[in-house]
């Protein structure tokens, strides 16, 4: 039986679904949350809620969201025990992505980022892939399920904006799933969605991690500040890509209570999770892929240690810098 099969064997028995995205969700996520939505109404699911914890801050992903009219729930409000079956769909680990607590067992697992998916019913893991969006073209090909312009479409967006336009190591399962659905996609709504604005919030960040900005070889650290755009960290770590002689990228700021990190990283001698986890491993939660992570630090753990916003973001850079020039085994003359 092929997992697709396996898939649908899961949601045969379920009369209701609950898809929980991870916080702040992209739009790989909420692709693959439409398209697992489309095979449980195939298979005849009654009630099916996609659930989402945090923010959608991006300005991409909002429009996202609007555009492809996609019914999304805050997971505070939803009665997650209620429903016959939960899926996890671009995250695997209860409590660690999402706010969701580390009891509630998902039976449906379906990821690209390496981590432990616990006891599901279903696990689909594939961290060779570059996108859960690949995973579900493929379900939806086996599966026989002919993709509308919406789902389509929010695949297609999906697979360019997880591999950043195929530049960061896409696979080639990346541009056999973007052929397979582009016949059915809407490029007009495409062009729009790369068309969306900046929010005021979103430039102040980048603006900040610009000034801020502390590099060592080709190597960058760089502050978004305070702010309540916790996109913005991603968005600001891809520009400052851009710089010429830099390769890799650390952006750090604080959102809410806790220290937010965002990774990037051009060169293949760089894995940017295993450079996260051998800088902040122990402090919070990181992780990622070669050439993309992040992570999440309370800052309960600096928060006592200054007085004002401006002391603690120097307080915390100063040993968020160490740190990731240690990882890299930067030393301070470069």
């Amino acid at each position: 039986m092929s997992r697709a099969a396996e898939l649908a064997s899961v949601l045969e028995t379920a009369d209701s679904l609950a898809i929980v995205c991870h916080d702040n969700p992209d739009p790989d996520c909420l692709a693959s949350a439409l398209a697992l939505e489309a095979i449980a109404v195939k298979q005849d699911v009654d009630d099916v809620t996609i659930v989402y914890g945090g923010e959608i801050s991006h300005q991409q992903n909002r429009a996202f969201v609007n555009m492809l009219d996609i019914s999304l729930e805050p997971v505070e409000d939803a009665a997650i025990d209620d429903y016959g079956c939960i899926g996890f769909v671009d995250h695997a680990r209860p409590g660690a992505n999402t706010q969701l607590s580390d009891d509630i067992t998902p039976d449906i697992v379906v990821d690209h980022h390496p981590g432990d998916p616990g006891d599901a019913r279903f696990t689909d893991v594939r961290t060779r892939y570059g996108a859960t969006a690949t995973i579900f073209v493929e379900y939806l090909g086996e599966l026989g399920v002919e993709p509308t312009t919406r789902l389509a479409s929010a695949l297609l967006f999906a697979l360019h904006r997880e591999r950043l336009d195929f530049v960061r190591e896409p696979t080639r399962r990346e541009y056999e799933a973007a052929l397979a659905v582009y016949p059915n996609a809407d490029l007009e709504t495409l062009e729009q969605l790369y068309g969306s604005a900046f929010s005021p919030g979103t430039i102040d960040a980048i603006g900040r991690a610009i000034a801020t900005r502390e590099r060592r070889g080709s190597s960058l650290v760089a502050s978004v500040g305070k702010t309540a755009e916790t996109d913005a960290l991603p968005q600001a770590a891809d520009y400052l890509l851009n710089l010429e002689g830099v390769d890799t990228v650390l952006v750090y700021g604080i959102v809410d209570d806790a220290i937010r990190l965002s990774g990037r990283s051009i060169d293949p001698r760089v894995h940017m999770g295993e450079t996260l986890e051998d800088g902040f491993d122990g402090l919070g939660a990181v992780g990622g892929h070669h050439d993309m992570a992040g992570g999440r630090i309370q800052l309960g753990l600096f928060a006592d240690e200054a007085g004002d916003d401006e002391e603690l973001l120097e307080f915390i850079g100063g040993r968020l810098t160490r740190r990731f020039f240690d990882a890299l085994n930067l030393d301070g003359d470069g």
